[in-house]
């Protein structure tokens, strides 16, 4: 079976986000745009970030994890980057949540404009749950 190129990929660098990596990698997983890879960079967290990560990445073949010595968020983006197979980069952050069409409407959007980037709006909730 030939393996089908990615449409889009979903880019996250972490440090030390085991309290909210599960709900980020759930919301990504749970899109109803399937054709993505999910390429998460641990830039040498410390704490239990890895493991969550790695449990994922056995169920969901999607998930592309890599660990890398503490460097930072922009070089660890970067590094990203150079392991991207699509021709799209959506990013999201490890203390993000996705609603569930997003990658859905940024394709849709970006094969039927002209536009090079496209800038989502956001949500804040706080650390308990409020809007």
């Amino acid at each position: 079976m030939i393996q089908e190129k990615p449409l889009v990929s979903i880019l996250t660098s972490v440090y030390n986000s085991e309290k909210y990596i599960g709900e980020c990698i759930e919301s990504v997983l749970n899109q109803s745009f399937i054709n993505y890879e999910f390429i998460i960079i641990d830039d040498g967290s410390t704490d239990k970030t890895a493991e969550i990560i790695e449990k994922y990445a056995k169920l969901d073949k999607r998930i592309k994890f890599y660990k890398k010595k503490n460097t930072g968020l922009t070089n660890s983006l970067n590094y990203g980057i150079g392991l991207v197979s699509s021709n799209y980069i959506l990013r999201v952050d490890a203390d993000d949540l996705m609603l569930a069409k997003r990658i859905e409407i940024v394709y849709k959007l970006i094969l039927n404009t002209e536009a090079d980037i496209v800038v989502n709006r956001s949500l804040l909730i706080n650390s308990h749950g409020i809007k």
